[in-house]
C-alpha cells in the first residue's frame, strides 16, 4: 500500500508536476518569469539545492567538535575555586612547567596533556613555564 503510493508520485504525479514547470529555454528567460511561476519552481529548486549540498557536504572542511564547555573536567571539584600557591625558592631545577589546560594527570604539573586538547578543540593553550636564575 505504502509502495503503490510511491510508485504513484514517481510515475505519475511527478512528470504531471515537471511537465507544468516554466522552465525557459534560455538563462535571460529566467528573468521574464513572473512571480506566480517562481513560486511553481521554488519546490524544483529548494530539492536541487539540498541534493547539491549533500553531494558536496563530505568535501566541506569539518568543524572540530570541543568536548565540553567546561575547562576544569575533575581537578579538585569539591573546591568552590582551585587555587595552588608555589613558593619560587623551593624550586629544585632550574625549569619547571605548570598545567594550563586543566587536563595533566599531573596536574599542577605539566605533562603536555594540552597538545592533545588542542588538537580536539582547536584550542591554542600551553603550559606557565618557570625559569629559577642560578646566580
Amino acid at each position: 500500500m505504502v509502495l503503490e503510493a510511491i510508485a504513484k508520485i514517481i510515475k505519475v504525479q511527478l512528470p504531471a508536476y515537471l511537465k507544468r514547470l516554466p522552465l525557459p529555454e534560455t538563462i535571460g528567460g529566467f528573468a521574464r518569469l513572473t512571480v506566480s511561476e517562481w513560486l511553481r519552481l521554488l519546490p524544483l529548486l529548494g530539492i536541487l539545492a539540498l541534493l547539491g549540498y549533500l553531494t558536496i557536504r563530505p568535501f566541506l572542511p569539518k568543524k572540530k567538535k570541543q568536548r565540553d564547555s567546561l575547562i576544569n573536567l575533575k581537578i579538585q571539584k569539591e573546591n568552590p575555586k582551585v587555587v595552588n600557591e608555589i613558593d619560587i625558592e623551593d624550586l629544585n631545577s632550574t625549569n619547571v612547567c605548570y598545567c594550563r589546560c586543566w587536563r595533566s594527570k599531573t596536574f599542577p604539573v605539566c605533562d603536555k596533556s594540552h597538545l592533545k586538547h588542542n588538537e580536539l578543540t582547536g584550542d591554542n593553550v600551553g603550559p606557565l613555564i618557570l625559569k629559577k636564575k642560578i646566580l
